[in-house]
């Protein structure tokens, strides 16, 4: 179970208890969000959508062109004269005009564009172009040998009007100032001629039109889409960025607020420590009446207190400095082969005096011939002794303490220290294993701890790539099991053969 820490280093960044320190972050996002993805009728959203129908415009350009020319090339060779080459000529220029301002638009700062005023010119350009449609319609070919010319040219119209739905689909009503004047005119004509395949063609171009429309419509809500999407993008870029920028913030004050812990830990463990050998010496010197006996037996008692207090002073200092230099990667391992087996059993005969006085017993139950274990012997020992320390610590008088040894299921070593003790509530489990963290009972019981021995079986077992467990129920104990991985059993080699140990000997 990996160390549970605390990340407050941030705090003067993102305190999310106070929502209104992160005020000035969050209107940040909500501005560019509201900019791109409002809808239709927000400035800034009609640039956008004014620059995506000039770019549109400008990438097919040359289409609607070539048509004319061929109209031209073909309306020429079938004897229309030369009002069609004329009419080719405006047409042209119309649409050439339409490409260049489309280009500037296209090219300029989306903040340097005036939305109605750009609109209008578009709008302006296209009716332009209707008119050199509506020539067309008006052109006549009396000598040509084409039959049914007015056929052909409804449907060069509903080529153009489809091609110009689906290129100005991102300006709204450009389709209309382009071919209603020449669809109603293409009517008059069906109309005031009364022939009845001229009347279907005029019909079919009256119903053509807002069809047309319909499906302009359609492209437009999908421009639409494109840019509310786009929008999002933008807007989750943004929010990235902003969390990046706030997340490198506290990682730079983390490392610095570390960097100072370590500082302060360096210099205070000697300032302290210095000291505190002094008072424990002379303390024990004093409760051990070593230079004469103390005729008042109440400050005997007190010089005792003070040896036990600066005792633990110094504990709490030694455990403060080995889980910080755990947590800052800075504890080196002396990794030698050990036998798991010898260092548990040194340590259970170590507390065994501690646990005899609150009359508890420690029960071994070790698997035999166990392999070495590549390890630091320290950090093992350091292992057992809190596990151990925790389990008398919070067993009642009169309890028992079960030290078993042995193979886990994957291959690799295991120690467990199970307690018949209070318990640990299940909700407090996380409580109990971060650093500094105690249970209620140990709270209530005034057992005298840091909460420190835990965190460092974790980091140490985490130093090893091994895990930690902890279960416990009320009233039924608790079992504590630290496990080594696969990768360090050093399984025992083979012995050779006799004849090898004799060819080795010659």
């Amino acid at each position: 179970m990996p160390l549970q820490r605390s990340n407050t280093a941030d705090k003067f960044i993102v305190d999310r208890r106070k929502p209104h320190r992160n005020s000035d972050v969050a209107r940040a996002v909500r501005k560019t969000r509201d900019r791109l993805s409002q809808q239709a009728g927000n400035p800034d959203f009609d640039r956008e959508l004014l620059k995506l129908h000039a770019r549109a415009m400008t990438s097919g350009a040359i289409a609607i062109p070539l048509l004319v020319l061929a109209i031209a090339a073909v309306g020429r060779l079938a004897g229309v004269g030369n009002e069609i080459g004329l009419w080719a000529l405006f047409t042209l220029t119309c649409y050439t005009t339409v490409a260049f301002m489309a280009r500037r638009i296209e090219r300029a700062e989306a903040s340097e564009l005036n939305p109605l005023q750009t609109q209008r010119e578009f709008l302006v350009g296209h009716f332009l172009c209707g008119l050199g449609w509506s020539w067309f319609v008006w052109l006549g070919c009396g000598a040509c040998q084409v039959d049914q010319f007015h056929v052909v040219k409804a449907v060069v119209l509903l080529f153009a009007m489809a091609a110009t739905a689906v290129m100005a689909s991102s300006l709204r009503g450009a389709l209309l100032a382009t071919f209603a004047a020449p669809v109603a005119l293409y009517a008059y004509v069906g109309v005031k001629l009364w022939m009845p395949v001229e009347a279907i063609m005029a019909g079919l171009l009256v119903v053509s039109l807002p069809f047309f429309a319909y499906v302009a419509r359609h492209l437009n809500r999908s421009s639409l889409m494109l840019l509310s999407f786009r929008s999002e993008k933008d807007a989750l870029i943004a929010e990235l960025e902003t969390a990046k920028s706030m997340s490198d913030e506290a990682r730079r004050r983390a490392e610095d607020a570390n960097l100072a812990k370590s500082r302060f830990l360096a210099s205070m463990s000697h300032e302290l420590r210095t000291p505190l050998n002094a008072i424990l010496g002379f303390s024990e010197v004093m409760s051990n009446e070593v230079l004469g006996p103390m005729s008042n037996p109440t400050y005997r008692d007190y010089a005792h207190d003070v040896h036990e207090s600066g005792q633990h002073l110094l504990d709490l200092i030694n455990e403060i400095l080995d889980l910080s230099r755990i947590e800052a990667g800075r504890y080196q391992l002396n990794e030698e082969p050990v036998m798991l087996l010898n260092i548990v059993e040194d340590c259970c005969h170590m507390m065994e005096l501690k646990a005899r006085n609150k009359d508890i017993r420690i029960v071994q139950d070790f698997e035999h011939e166990l392999p070495r274990l590549f390890a630091d012997e320290r950090a093992v020992r350091q292992i057992t002794l809190n596990l151990l320390s925790n389990a008398i610590k919070f067993t009642a008088t009169g309890g028992e303490i079960r030290v078993r040894v042995g193979w886990t299921a994957g291959g690799g070593q295991y120690i467990s220290v199970k307690d018949n003790g209070p318990g640990i509530p299940e909700d407090e489990i996380p409580i109990v294993l971060s650093a500094f963290g105690q249970g209620s009972i140990a709270i209530k019981s005034a057992e005298q701890g840091t909460g420190l021995g835990l965190p460092i079986v974790q980091g140490l077992l985490a130093m090893h790539g091994g895990e930690f467990e902890l279960h416990s129920k009320l009233r039924e104990g608790t079992e504590a099991i630290a496990i080594f991985p696969l990768s360090r059993v050093m399984e025992e080699l083979p012995a050779l053969p006799t004849a090898a140990v004799a060819a080795r000997r010659r």
